[in-house]
């Protein structure tokens, strides 16, 4: 696995997000919810069950965040896999406002969904965008496993929302509030970190399922590619059929040939 984000730059965001993380699952031991309930009674199931989802959670957030999100890179093989796709796909005639562009930052042939990104002074294939939580982009290596780490953290948000709650036995008086006010804190975080984690997972499981990115569904009418094409979605191949190919599909896609297939059926 090739590193994207170089740690320098991203190393506060990283440490917040692990500090927070487990500061606020520690402080769920700390107070008289039913994890620590449980513990104390010798059931170490659910708090086991507990610690480890949110250990998976961030060690799949330090693997998004490091790991390449798929630059665009003058490698020979990977040029030579293209070409042969595109051979056999793309028509002689292409119009020019959809040929393949040199980007103007890094000078480099950019593929097709391809966009440079100013944060990380690369060009990302099959862009999405650049998340500042996990200082890296967002792009057709690491997205999947970016979806999957959202859905993670959600069931771990959610958990610990109830866990939070159990152990909130309000009363109206300032010697409760002195008491309590790291886990109300804590369960306020949680619940604003739950809005936006639900946010985040419903809109990139639509876009996925549409084979749509962040950038094109916000940026369509500035996309030479999107603006030429006479379809919506030029990559949609129906729902069940894109999540197999995000999910699944283990290797870099040449767009073009999904794009001229479908541009070559619309004219028939």
């Amino acid at each position: 696995m090739r590193l994207g984000a170089p740690w320098g730059r991203g190393c506060l965001v990283r440490a917040a997000h692990t500090g927070l993380s487990w500061g606020i699952t520690v402080g769920l031991f700390l107070y008289p919810t039913d994890l620590r309930r449980q513990e104390e009674e010798g059931q170490l199931l659910q708090p086991l069950c507990f610690v480890s989802l949110v250990l998976c959670s961030v060690l799949l957030y330090f693997i998004v965040s490091l790991m390449d999100p798929g630059y665009v890179e003058q490698d020979a093989e990977e040029k030579e896999e293209v070409k042969e796709e595109q051979k056999a796909m793309i028509p002689q005639q292409v119009p020019t406002a959809v040929r393949l562009r040199r980007c103007g930052y890094c000078m480099l042939k950019q593929p097709m969904r391809a966009k440079h990104c100013q944060a990380c002074q690369h060009c990302v294939r099959r862009y999405d965008h650049h998340c500042p939580w996990i200082e890296n982009c967002v792009g057709e290596r690491n997205h999947p496993l970016f979806v999957i780490y959202l859905a993670v953290q959600l069931v771990v948000l959610l958990w610990a929302l109830q866990v939070a709650w159990s152990g909130l036995n309000f009363e109206l008086s300032w010697l409760w509030l002195q008491h309590n006010f790291l886990l109300l804190l804590s369960f306020l975080v949680i619940v604003v970190f739950t809005v936006v984690a639900s946010l985040l997972l419903v809109s990139h499981l639509y876009l996925v399922s549409c084979n749509s990115t962040t950038w094109e569904f916000m940026s369509r009418h500035r996309i030479s590619y999107l603006k030429q094409c006479k379809e919506e979605n030029p990559f949609d191949q129906g729902i069940f059929r894109n999540l197999w190919k995000f999910f699944c599909a283990c290797r870099l896609v040449a767009w073009e040939s999904l794009y001229f297939q479908g541009e070559g059926d619309t004219n028939v």
